[in-house]
């Protein structure tokens, strides 16, 4: 009896003394014991039977690992190219967790692959993120070695875009967008969160336009660096959405430093028409450019109540122009001096927007029709109208929470890049 005892304390010594050594278990339980995390792939977990496919960590009680499939989006909506397999994800054998996935830079056109979850195993899951006053964080720990495009999320924007460059397709399906995390998409190497209320396009644009993009961006990095330089080169990307405040935040590293886009009338005009047209239709009566034909739903109304900052740009003894400062807008108001010495706004035009955080007015997340049309989880690519190559590089770590992490929150996932980790 007391040498059975002694061989399992033994044991036990011998498992904690494994674990204390092995880094990897720490992070794996620092991002587990993260309140909110649904679903983490390490790249490292995989089912013990069968076809050995990448699962989840989840929850305790929890009985959907959300294991990964391979697949090829070109063949399944052009009918072009060959399956995807587990070989065409080569493994880096170290990485934040243990080990991680090459997204590469495929140079056939019919082959896209990616990583996925298909809605039938996802649907209504805690991954299933929609719908009114719900929050949502994405984390990917990658290395960019080049593209802007999706890192992972649900993100099916549709092949029903007809692009010119690109040959029709034979399976056309509406978007199903809900949420992701990009590489930055027009501001490359940044974190860009996406969100949508529709699944499809935001303010008459053909694309999903509620978009985040940090300050900083991350560098490029061949994907065949040395294992050193590589060891010193990954990036925390993610993206927050909380319902309570309405902000759409991307952070890299921890950090969710601001970005403004200028010129918003020539570089987004959908935005600014959207902004506009809300304005124009407050006010009573038809205005000269009012679009009666604009769906409300589509207006974009950011809180303006008070500016935080004036600056006056022009003044004459009759006529003031004036740049206000509110947290996601710069407008330019124009002022007439009345007869009795006092200013009446004449006019307002949308200067600038905040991209960095992102107000996302309609605060609810696209919920799919419970027929099916939903989404899949996807990895290292989406689907979509077009067949360009997207993210290449390496992918260690996806992370599912169900609620808006905190800055201190993002920092200690942060840092588990640089192989340092912060306490609780």
């Amino acid at each position: 009896m007391r040498r059975h005892l002694y061989l399992i304390l033994s044991l036990a010594a011998a498992m904690s003394a494994t674990h204390a050594a092995d880094p990897n278990v720490n992070r794996v339980a620092l991002v587990m014991n993260t309140p909110g995390c649904m679903a983490f792939w390490d790249f490292v977990k995989r089912e013990p039977d069968g076809a050995h496919r990448f699962t989840a960590h989840v929850p305790v009680g929890a009985t959907n690992e959300f294991a990964l499939d391979a697949g090829n989006y070109v063949k399944d909506y052009w009918g072009e190219g060959r399956e995807a397999t587990y070989e065409d994800f080569p493994l880096l054998g170290c990485g934040p967790f243990g080990d991680a996935i090459q997204i590469r830079k495929e140079s056939d056109a019919s082959f896209r692959p990616f990583l996925f979850v298909p809605r039938a195993r996802l649907q209504d899951s805690p991954i299933d993120i929609k719908g009114a006053g719900k929050s949502v964080t994405l984390v990917v720990w990658a290395i960019r070695e080049s593209g802007n495009h999706a890192l992972a999320g649900i993100w099916h924007e549709g092949t029903d875009l007809k692009l010119k460059e690109v040959a029709p397709i034979k399976k056309v399906e509406r978007g199903q967008r809900q949420y992701a995390l990009f590489a930055g998409l027009n501001k490359p190497g940044s974190a860009c969160g996406h969100v949508s209320e529709n699944g499809a396009s935001s303010f008459l644009n053909k694309y999903a336009l509620h978009k985040c993009n940090s300050g900083d961006v991350s560098p490029e990095v061949p994907a065949d660096s040395p294992t050193e330089v590589l060891d010193v080169s990954w990036q925390c990307f993610a993206m927050t959405y909380n319902h309570e405040t309405h902000e759409l935040t991307g952070w890299l590293n921890g950090k969710d430093t601001g970005r403004w886009q200028e010129n918003v009338r020539k570089v987004i005009p959908s935005i600014h028409n959207a902004w506009l047209q809300d304005n124009l239709r407050r006010q009573p009566g038809a205005q000269p450019g009012e679009d009666p034909n604009f769906p409300k739903d589509q207006f974009y109304p950011p809180p303006e109540d008070q500016p935080i900052a004036t600056k006056v740009i022009s003044e004459t003894a009759d006529e003031r122009v004036e740049l206000q400062k509110f947290r996601y807008t710069r407008v330019k108001v124009t002022q007439r001096k009345a007869t009795d010495g006092t200013w009446a706004t004449t006019g307002r035009d949308l200067a600038d927007v905040r991209l960095n955080p992102w107000w996302f007015s309609p605060d609810s997340i696209y919920t799919p029709p419970n027929d099916g049309t939903g989404g899949p989880f996807t990895i290292g690519r989406v689907i979509h109208s077009g067949k360009s190559v997207g993210f290449t590089g390496w992918i260690g770590g996806v992370a599912v929470f169900n609620r808006a992490l905190s800055a201190e929150e993002l920092a200690k996932l942060a840092a588990i890049r640089s192989h340092v980790i912060i306490s609780k």
